[in-house]
């Protein structure tokens, strides 16, 4: 398969040295969007990649919070003027489940000018997914799981490409169990690790419903992964954070492993 992952942010929601996790799918000239961050930085990271805005088409949030949906309206902020100049075709998709459509159309309602907000539900579209649902973005088969969250309801996906490869994206909290057919063997696996399994008693990660890179290579050993991607860390070391992620994670795992910072590009 011809597909890019373009990695817009890789930190966790507190992080000041990098964005918050958020991400770009690059499949036949189109981009399909994962999260926004957690405001208009997001505009400044798709700058410095020169991606146009116009290649957007669609868009999945996993979940509510600040450092996933707040970086939405931004999105639906731009594109909704470019529509309104007529400097953007076509329809601009949200995929989300219940609560966050909620939540996004209270957001643009409060926010957003009169004529911007007159497009939602026109040409641009918030549209509720459920767990266990299928569809296609692009010729690629989406599949939404219910990650059962711990804190906010929250959806992860995996796809489909045309060729048979798969990729599956866990969100930001721990494999659960219950999603084990939508993981297992998948050729890749994007899943948090929110610290060094030695700096635990730093972090906490696990009073947050979190994980290490050590817990992360454990599990996609398990779930015959090839390729895991690390995501939504901390970013106190982050100048050593691919080292010192990718050692950590190899202790468990014996397949690839990246950890990939802000702005880096990786064919799939």
């Amino acid at each position: 398969m011809n597909t890019e992952l373009i990695m817009l942010g890789t930190g966790n929601a507190m992080v000041t040295k990098c964005y918050n996790t958020c991400f770009l799918i690059k499949n036949k000239n189109e981009y399909l969007m994962v999260d926004a961050g957690g405001g208009n930085g997001v505009m400044t990271q798709l700058e410095k990649l020169k991606i146009p805005y116009t290649s957007i088409k669609n868009m999945i949030i996993t979940h509510g919070h600040t450092d996933h949906i707040l970086g939405v309206i931004w999105i639906i902020r731009k594109i909704g003027t470019m529509i309104f100049n007529k400097k953007y075709k076509g329809i601009f998709t949200i995929y989300c489940h219940d609560e966050v459509k909620h939540m996004l159309e209270v957001f643009c309602e409060m926010t957003l000018t009169s004529k911007l907000f007159k497009l939602i539900g026109q040409e641009i579209i918030i549209q509720e997914v459920k767990d266990e649902e299928e569809i296609f973005i692009n010729d690629i088969k989406v599949e939404f799981f219910d990650i059962k969250s711990q804190k906010k309801k929250q959806f992860g996906f995996k796809l489909t490409y045309e060729d048979g490869k798969t990729l599956a994206c866990l969100g930001d909290e721990p494999y659960n169990e219950i999603n084990k057919k939508y993981v297992q063997d998948c050729d890749w696996m994007l899943v948090e690790a929110f610290c060094l399994y030695k700096d635990r008693e730093i972090f906490k990660p696990y009073e947050k419903y979190h994980s290490t890179a050590l817990d992360a290579g454990k599990t996609a050993q398990e779930l015959n992964i090839k390729n895991l991607l690390l995501y939504h860390t901390e970013d106190v070391n982050l100048k050593n954070r691919k080292s010192l992620y990718t050692q950590e994670a190899k202790r468990k795992f014996d397949g690839n492993v990246f950890v990939p910072y802000d702005l880096e590009k990786i064919t799939l």
